[in-house]
C-alpha cells in the first residue's frame, strides 16, 4: 500500500471509530505522536486518547491529502458535538516507514482542545 493510501485508511478508521483497525497501521516500535500540547511515544497511548475523544466526535472531514514520498500531509476538520467548540481544524504530518505510520505530528489551536477538556490534558509525556 502506498504511503498516501495507508494514511487515508488510518484517517478513515479514526473517522469510523475503528481504533483496533487504525492501530494495525501504526508502527509498533519507535512510534511517536507530537501535538502542540502533548506527546505520546507509543501507539496504544495515542489511540487511548483518540478513544477518549470519540464521544464528542461528530465527523472527521478530509479537506486535503497529499504525499511526497513517505511524507503525507493532511488538512482535516474535526467536527464535534461540543457546541462551544464546533470544529477544530488540523494540519497533520505523517511519516511512513516500512508500511506503517511511524510519526504523527499534529498542528492545531491547543487552547481549543484544552478548553474542550476543561484543562485536563493527558499526563502521558506532556510538552
Amino acid at each position: 500500500m502506498q504511503s498516501k493510501e495507508l494514511v487515508a485508511q488510518f484517517i478513515a478508521d479514526i473517522q469510523a471509530q475503528h481504533f483496533e483497525e487504525a492501530k494495525t497501521l501504526l508502527a509498533t516500535e519507535g512510534f511517536e505522536y507530537v501535538g502542540p500540547n502533548m506527546r505520546f511515544l507509543n501507539r496504544d497511548d495515542m489511540l487511548s486518547y483518540q478513544f477518549g475523544m470519540a464521544a464528542i466526535q461528530k465527523d472527521l472531514i478530509v479537506r486535503q491529502l497529499s504525499a511526497d514520498g513517505d511524507h503525507v500531509f493532511a488538512i482535516l476538520d474535526y467536527q464535534t458535538h461540543f457546541q462551544p467548540i464546533g470544529d477544530v481544524r488540523l494540519a497533520v504530518w505523517f511519516r511512513v516507514r516500512d508500511d506503517r505510520i511511524q510519526t504523527v505530528e499534529a498542528f492545531y489551536n491547543a487552547a481549543v482542545v484544552e478548553n474542550m477538556l476543561g484543562g485536563n490534558l493527558p499526563s502521558a509525556n506532556p510538552l
